[in-house]
């Protein structure tokens, strides 16, 4: 189960790279927009956080994909041992109040 779960972190974390990746880029091509004045700082914020929000969106599919096709070639025993430690460390980061982002690192040390 190493294995699979080593290509099921690699496949999350390359999702969480691209949405950062795209972030950033997007980021980039609107200041250099605001710059030149083709477009208010207003409007480059609001850019912004749509491109942010659609990047988002993309990644979340990406992490369900990946999730599904680290789950298609677990036996069922396996299945049953990811769920109960997904359960797990949800309850646990439930329980401490923490934001998304430390449920998506959650999720990463379950592939490990």
């Amino acid at each position: 189960m190493t294995n699979i779960g080593d290509g099921f972190k690699s496949i999350f974390l390359a999702g969480i790279g691209a949405m950062a990746y795209t972030g950033e880029k997007g980021k980039e091509i609107i200041d250099q927009l605001v710059e030149k004045g083709e477009i208010t700082l207003d409007q480059g914020r609001e850019l912004n956080a749509e491109l942010q929000h659609k990047a988002s969106e993309s990644t979340s599919g990406l992490r369900e994909s990946a999730l599904e096709a680290g789950m298609r070639v677990m036996t069922p025993e396996e299945r049953v041992q990811f769920a109960e430690a997904a359960a797990r460390i949800a309850a646990a980061q439930n329980a401490k109040g923490e934001p998304d982002e430390a449920a998506e690192s959650g999720t990463e040390a379950v592939a490990e």
